[in-house]
């Protein structure tokens, strides 16, 4: 079970990411329904992974390599200040500061989309604390190596996306064929906040 584990928290967050409408399948959606096009709602999903993975694989590569000079406690802080710093200026001033892409773009813009959106939201710093211990718990020395670390953090990162392009693909296809938009007026979570507290909980259980 606690090898097993990390690998779930990592689906997981795949999970919550598809959830949101921000990280992707309302774009995927429009873009159909502006087409016209069942495909187009299906390929669209194609930049939207490579701009997501991209965002988070820079991030959680970073840690990694950052990981294999700095003791893990110090790392563990460090990253724990980041996502609470994070939480409080989003909490501040992230609905100030949305990226400006048409509900139409073409799927160049997508990618792009998708990047900015995953950086601004900090989803490759919420996978920093999974990786890391994966990482060290693949060392028999329970150090971190780049030999042992990296296929580790890809395979990590490709946990994740598997599970978020699955849901992501699901409700776009749902949505274009059966549920139509206007559910969204009649509520829907609000999934900032829910990202918003996820990344001060981590952020505080990283620093004590």
């Amino acid at each position: 079970m606690v090898a097993v584990s990390p690998w779930l928290v990592l689906a997981g967050l795949g999970i919550f990411h598809g959830l949101n409408p921000a990280m992707g399948w309302l774009f995927a959606v429009a873009l159909g329904l502006h087409r016209k096009s069942r495909r187009a709602v299906v390929l669209s999903v194609i930049p939207i992974a490579i701009g997501h993975m991209v965002s988070i694989g820079v991030v959680a590569l970073a840690a990694v390599l950052l990981g294999l000079i700095v003791d893990q406690r110090v790392l563990e802080v460090t990253a724990g200040t980041v996502l609470l710093g994070w939480a409080i200026h989003y909490a501040a001033y992230g609905h100030r500061h949305r990226v400006r892409v048409g509900m139409t773009t073409g799927m160049m813009g997508l990618g792009l989309w998708s990047f900015l959106m995953a950086t601004a939201h900090g989803a490759g710093l919420m996978l920093v604390p999974v990786v890391i211990p994966l990482c060290l718990s693949a060392s028999p020395a329970k150090d971190l190596t780049a030999a042992g670390s990296l296929p580790i953090a890809l395979a990590a990162i490709s946990m994740h996306m598997a599970a978020m392009l699955a849901v992501i693909l699901a409700i776009a296809i749902s949505v274009y064929e059966w549920l139509g938009l206007s559910f969204l007026r009649r509520g829907w979570i609000n999934f900032d906040l829910v990202w918003i507290a996820a990344l001060a909980i981590t952020g505080i259980v990283l620093i004590v």
